[in-house]
């Protein structure tokens, strides 16, 4: 039974678990490292680890969606971003770069945004990853779906992202024609992820759209402004479990059907993911951390997608870092530091190990405690 707080007469909250809170509990067992896997598969498309990229400018482009397909996770490009955007957006990258955290980056961020969108660069985006012998992934927000579909689809990718901060199956407006996720979905022919959601019966409603995968949060990192700006904050581990109660009830009401999480925020060490995946993930969605690579866009400087909103930025602008090290360093090791930033997900394999598990689903059923 969900702890339920009254804050005030005739008012009262659910209590709801950040990543921190938890922590995992080993079981009677222990495995070899080496016999533990971390594939994941979504649809037919397999991956050798459960990581998908967060789709900002600052760690996405065409080249490293490509290097993060080889090393066996799931690049994710923002057709809405500084690549379908500029014919070369290597200038305005080293700009960004170039800031300093006492300068004001959002007017710069809003108005390097404001520059239209070109349709023939996100044909010619799509076929550079493709040329990289990877699964092409793409994301597009829910208020430029419709616009935007045609060409994604004919430029011919694998799989839809349709990501916005909240996303509902169910958007009601007096002034635009909304997006029925559950007709767009049905009429398409390849595997569409949908989300951010942060509760349960949300997800089991964009479960019902026919999603082959929902995002779960929003993304929240330290530099994110969500809570203060709209008094959203998303408590990951309640937000994880509670869609993972929803998804098995889905594939109760569907006789099988089985529908992906993949938790995004909050997530900056291997011990965050490997507790994300314990709270019933199945994959997570990588921004920041990705950001510290070397060879990424914006030379480890980062911000979310939401930074740079016309009317209602959310998310501060983080400046460049020193890389810590390759993608392979950052993803396999080796470590060369214990903060649990590097060897990602050589950090889950040996959770993983360490508490008997043989693979990712397996996994899930690890016991959690309060911190």
């Amino acid at each position: 039974m969900r702890d339920v707080v009254e804050i005030g007469l005739g008012k009262t909250a659910q209590r709801g678990y950040h990543l921190s809170d938890i922590a995992i509990v080993p079981s009677r067992r222990t495995r070899d490292v080496d016999d533990v896997s971390t594939v994941w598969q979504l649809d037919a498309y397999p991956f050798k680890i459960p990581c998908v990229a967060h789709p900002s400018d600052a760690t996405m482009s065409p080249d490293t969606a490509i290097a993060l397909g080889r090393l066996g996770g799931l690049g994710v490009l923002n057709v809405e971003g500084l690549w379908t955007r500029y014919e070369d957006p290597a200038k305005v990258l080293a700009e960004l770069a170039a800031l300093d955290e006492d300068e004001s980056a959002t007017p710069r961020l809003q108005e390097i945004y404001s520059e239209p969108i070109k349709p023939e660069l996100i044909a010619e985006r799509v076929w550079q990853i493709r040329e990289g012998g990877v699964t092409v992934a793409v994301r597009v927000s829910p208020q430029h779906t419709l616009a935007l579909a045609p060409v994604i689809l004919d430029a011919g990718v694998d799989l839809l992202v349709i990501q916005g901060t909240l996303v509902s199956a169910e958007h009601v407006s007096t002034t635009d024609e909304p997006l029925n996720l559950k007709e767009f979905i049905a009429d398409l022919d390849l595997p569409v992820i949908v989300g951010g959601c942060t509760d349960y019966k949300t997800a089991l409603h964009l479960m019902r759209t026919g999603a082959a995968g929902v995002i779960v949060g929003i993304g929240a990192d330290e530099w994110a402004t969500t809570d203060t700006v709209l008094g959203i904050r998303v408590p990951m581990a309640t937000a994880i479990a509670d869609a993972a109660a929803a998804r098995r009830d889905y594939l109760d009401e569907t006789g099988g059907r089985y529908v992906h999480l993949i938790a995004d925020g909050g997530i900056s060490t291997s011990g965050d993911i490997a507790k994300a995946l314990g709270c019933g993930a199945d994959a997570v969605m990588l921004g920041e951390p990705l950001s510290l690579a070397e060879g990424a866009p914006a030379e480890g400087a980062w911000w979310h997608s939401a930074a740079s909103h016309p009317n209602l930025p959310r998310g501060s602008f983080g400046p460049a870092n020193e890389p810590l090290g390759t993608l392979e360093t950052l993803l396999y090791g080796p470590a060369s530091d214990p903060s649990g930033q590097l060897n990602l997900f050589g950090g889950l394999r040996r959770a993983m190990a360490k508490c008997g598990y043989r693979d990712l689903k397996e996994f899930q059923k690890v016991s959690l405690v309060l911190d």
